[in-house]
Order: structure tokens, then sequence, then C-alpha cells
């Protein structure tokens, strides 16, 4: 009996994903359970496992396709392959897959292949096929499009939308002779997709200052060791900031809200996104309730999800709900920037590296060690004042730490 392999639910407003790796291929054997291929969609990559035990009998997606939910990936027999009982004649042999195309079947062809080529007028059977048993990818078509010297509308022209509502479109190029085109992940799609919402939907405005680190480092410096020796975790910079950032979004209550259409909705819960830098793009993993943990804590759930997110191993709840967000360009070197909002949240804190600068105290020139402070925010539901009183605030939490400790 066979078992077919579907793509599974993918998510809240997830309804595609892309194929990227099969971990099996036709003839193996497969556990029940066990991990037999991965699924990209725009916000994490996810693994598929075999529905029941037995033997991989066909890939009906193969690597690159693009997949809907409930779409067949491959199909699960229960003989191996070659298992053949003595009496029983063997199979024919297979030819190769044809690349004319000649008998494309319509109903077989995915949804996102078929889009493509009723949006362009095409023929299908015109067009060579590289898939499986002859079936027509996604890529064909493309290349297809591209020889023919046409532009797809999603794979070769960007568009972008002017205030006056006109569609602007750049055509694309072919490669230079020193350049490689490389399909963009779902995932930076979709990155590039929500910066651009936040830059097309936000009145967005970022406001700028700067914190003297030295009562920060001397702390870190006296409890270092103690603290990874009681806790089992490094103390690092990140959650003084989260904490401050806390103090800072209870007081100012418009920093932690978001726009639902013509409401404004003030959340009572404090879940920070922290911004991590991953091979694959930016992802923006969620400590939950983060003001109920105490500083251990937020260092054991950034480290958790930061190893996680190197990994690929998020899951989407992971990376949902979030209601402030802190990025670290200092990691990077960077000096200043202006963050872009995670969109719908209204406040984005960024910070940057250290360096020790001549400050003026009580008079007298002093090296200190400062960190320049960036709070990028929707200029619909936060005034200037509640904005540049948020820096101020989360200044003071820094400079002062004990501030935080005491809940001050």
């Amino acid at each position: 009996m066979a078992t077919e392999i579907k793509v599974p639910v993918l998510g809240e407003s997830i309804s595609e994903a892309t194929v990227t790796t099969w971990l099996k291929s036709v003839g193996d054997s497969v556990a029940a359970d066990e991990p037999i291929l991965e699924l990209e969609t725009d916000k994490v990559t996810m693994e598929v496992n075999a529905p029941v035990s037995g033997t991989l009998t066909d890939i009906v997606a193969d690597s690159g396709a693009d997949v809907e939910v409930g779409a067949l990936l491959g199909v699960i027999g229960e003989a191996a392959i070659g298992a053949v009982s003595a009496s029983a004649p063997l199979p024919a042999p297979q030819s190769e897959p044809v690349s004319d195309a000649a008998n494309i079947d319509d109903a077989a062809m995915p949804p996102s292949v078929r889009k493509l080529v009723d949006e362009n007028g095409l023929d299908p059977s015109t067009i060579p096929a590289t898939g499986k048993d002859g079936r027509l990818t996604k890529g064909d078509v493309l290349a297809f499009l591209n020889s023919l010297g046409a532009a797809s509308p999603k794979a070769t022209v960007e568009t972008s939308a002017r205030p006056t509502g006109e569609i602007v479109q750049i055509p694309s190029r072919p490669a230079g002779p020193r350049e490689e085109r490389i399909k963009m992940t779902r995932l930076r799609q979709r990155i590039a997709e929500r910066l651009k919402d936040a830059q097309d939907t936000a009145a967005m405005l970022t406001t700028f200052n700067e914190v003297d680190m030295s009562a920060v480092m001397e702390l870190r410096s006296q409890y270092r060791d103690t603290f990874e020796k009681a806790h089992g975790v490094r103390l690092g910079f990140m959650s003084f900031f989260v904490k401050s950032s806390i103090v800072a979004l209870k007081e100012l209550l418009a920093v932690n809200a978001e726009i639902d259409g013509d409401e404004l909705v003030y959340k009572n819960h404090y879940d920070i996104g922290v911004a991590v830098g991953t091979e694959n793009g930016l992802v923006v993993p969620v400590l939950r309730d983060a003001d109920q943990m105490s500083f251990a804590g937020v260092e054991r759930g950034i480290r958790e999800l930061g190893l996680k997110a190197r990994d690929g191993k998020l899951t989407m709840e992971e990376m949902m709900g979030g209601t402030f967000t802190i990025t670290n360009g200092g990691i990077y070197g960077s000096m200043l920037s202006t963050p872009i909002l995670n969109m719908p949240q209204s406040g984005i804190l960024g910070m940057h590296n250290i360096v020790e600068r001549p400050m003026a105290v009580n008079g007298e020139v002093v090296i200190k060690p400062m960190m320049y402070v960036a709070l990028s925010y929707d200029h619909r539901i936060i005034d200037g004042r509640e904005a540049v009183s948020f820096l101020v605030r989360v200044k003071e939490c820094i400079e002062d730490p004990q501030r935080i400790m005491l809940d001050m």
C-alpha cells in the first residue's frame, strides 16, 4: 500500500513553500517520523517527516519546486525497490524523462507553474521540461521565457508603488560575463517585502542619543565569572538593553503599541524581538514575557534562540508576535545606523559599537567608552517627545544599572 507525502500546514498566512533538499533518495528505506526532506517558507526552514515506515518509491516535487499546502511531494511504498518475488515478472525498463514536453498533463501541473504559464500566454507543450517523468517545473518556464527574451512578471520585473499609485517597472537584464544569478530564497524575499512595507506604510523617523557604557562594563567585569558559574551563561550587553527597554516601554506605552486599522492596540505584555544575523538573512526570534525574566533568563533565552537561528531550527511560533525589537549592529562594527521597523511594531532600538571618546565630565576631558543608540519609530502613533523620552530612559538605566536591578 502506497502512502502519499504531502506538504503539511505551514503556519498562519503561509500557503506556499519551496522544496530545498531531499534527505532521502528513491529506493531508500525510511522510518516513521524520520526527516526525509526540507521545505523553506518565507519565515523558516522546516523538515517534513515520513508519515509511515517503508521505502521512498517516488519523488514528485524535486528540489527547487514551489509547492502549496496539501500538494503531493512523494510516495512511500511498503516493499523495497527491487524486492520482486520469483514468480513476478520483472518491471519494464523506464525511459529517461523527455525534454520536449510534448505530452504535458495540465492537471498534474503545479499551481505556481500553471499561473506562470497563464500569465504569459504560453503553450506548455512547447516548453522543454526537465522535471521527473517529463513534468514541467517553474524553472523550465522561467528559462523558456528568458530564451525568448520575454519577461516574467514575477521573475524578471521588479515593481514599486509610488504614492500616486503609479507602478514603475524595472526590466531585468541578462547576466554579464563575470556575474552569477541565483534565485532569492523565500526568506530573503520575505525580508525584502517586510522592509519595503515598513518604509511604505509607517511614518518612520529615527532619534539618536549616546550612552556611557562605563558602569555596565565595570559590572560585567566584576561579576563575569561568578555569573557564568552560577547560571551557566555569560553576562552580555543585550540583557541590560532588554531590561532597560522594558523599563522605558512600561512608562511610554505608545512605543509598545501598534496600529490596527483605525485603532491603537496597547500591549500589556513585553515580548522582545532580538535580531539575529544568519547566513540566509536577518531573523527576529522573540523573547516571550521578557519582563518576567531575570538577567540570566534573558541571556539564556537569547543564546538558545541565536543557536536555533544559525542552525535553521527556529519555529514560526518563535518568530511571531513580538511587541518591540532590538538590533545590535555593533557586533559588526557599525557606529551609527537607522534601523527599519519590524512591522506592525511601532519601535525598534538600534545598538552600535562601543568606542572610547573624549567626553567633558565636570569641566574636565575624560576618555569614556561610548555607544550611540537609535530609536526608529512610527510617527503615526509615537510623538517626538515620547521617542526622545524613551531613549533618555534607556540611557539612564544603562548608565546607572542599579535602576534596573531595583526596578526603578
